[in-house]
């Protein structure tokens, strides 16, 4: 799942909206056609196939308020500062002036990242459709129990980046990519469970995750608490304490791809 996420795609505009009453009716899962994007983000492609976003994935156009409005209504997700600044990485992933497609954020370096949780790295193939081999990491995690929690996934994180240092030698492991996967993690704790308490049925997040799919049959409900910047910033807290993540490789300094063609550029400080 390269995140965040993404699914941190919008706004450049700090209007708050509320959305309390959803027509699910309108919001019926349907698969992807063979010619829609979809892209390493499982948030964005669960609000795709649900029609919050434009089913075919393509012409995300920033800024717009109602793109906002998508991810509170899907997933009463609205941490402002954080998805200023995934809207502004989602259109480095592409030459187009105010859009982007689903599929551009597979872009290597910006948005996406190495050690998915869902998706094969850049450097060893497909890093846009899910791979079941890579999720087994996360979906056989915290054995015993039937959730997740916040320690289980500071765990498969840290076995996640074990794994890749084996089969991927050129992994990228700097504190941007730490960050970003962090963000990953507290995004399916918080809207396939409760952001306060950083715990998801393990069903809620196999279903988001395998079928990029809202689970409401199976009794799943949008978080009557809006997910905002002090909570969620406290359930990255919490998840980042737990982790003994530590850099390492080549590129030690973070670094960013500012544009789909060209050199990438490394960021002081």
């Amino acid at each position: 799942m390269k995140i965040l996420f993404a699914f941190l795609i919008t706004l450049l505009v700090s209007v708050e909206i509320k959305c309390d009453t959803i027509d699910w009716s309108a919001h019926q899962w349907q698969a992807p056609s063979p010619t829609d994007s979809r892209g390493p983000c499982p948030g964005l492609n669960t609000l795709a196939n649900h029609g919050f976003l434009p089913r075919n994935g393509s012409n995300i156009t920033i800024p717009v308020p109602l793109v906002q409005r998508y991810l509170i209504d899907g997933f009463n997700f609205q941490p402002i500062n954080l998805l200023r600044i995934g809207a502004k990485l989602g259109l480095l992933t592409t030459d187009a002036e105010d859009s982007f497609t689903l599929n551009n954020l597979a872009l290597h370096g910006t948005l996406e990242h190495d050690a998915s949780l869902s998706r094969n790295d850049y450097a060893l193939g497909d890093n846009v459709h899910f791979n079941e081999t890579v999720f087994t990491t996360l979906a056989n995690s915290n054995p015993g129990v039937d959730y997740y929690n916040i320690t289980s996934a500071a765990q498969v994180m840290e076995q996640r980046l074990a794994e890749d240092k084996i089969v991927n030698p050129t992994l990228i492991n700097t504190a941007k990519e730490f960050a970003v996967r962090i963000v990953e993690s507290g995004f399916y704790l918080s809207v396939m469970g409760n952001v306060t308490t950083g715990v998801a049925p393990k069903n809620f997040v196999q279903i988001f995750f395998r079928e990029e799919r809202l689970p409401l049959a199976e009794g799943w409900e949008r978080s009557e608490v809006p997910i905002g910047e002090d909570n969620f910033d406290t359930l990255l807290s919490g998840i980042t304490n737990v982790s003994t993540w530590a850099p390492s490789g080549e590129v030690v300094c973070p670094w960013i791809r500012l544009q789909p063609e060209g050199e990438v550029v490394v960021v002081d400080g």
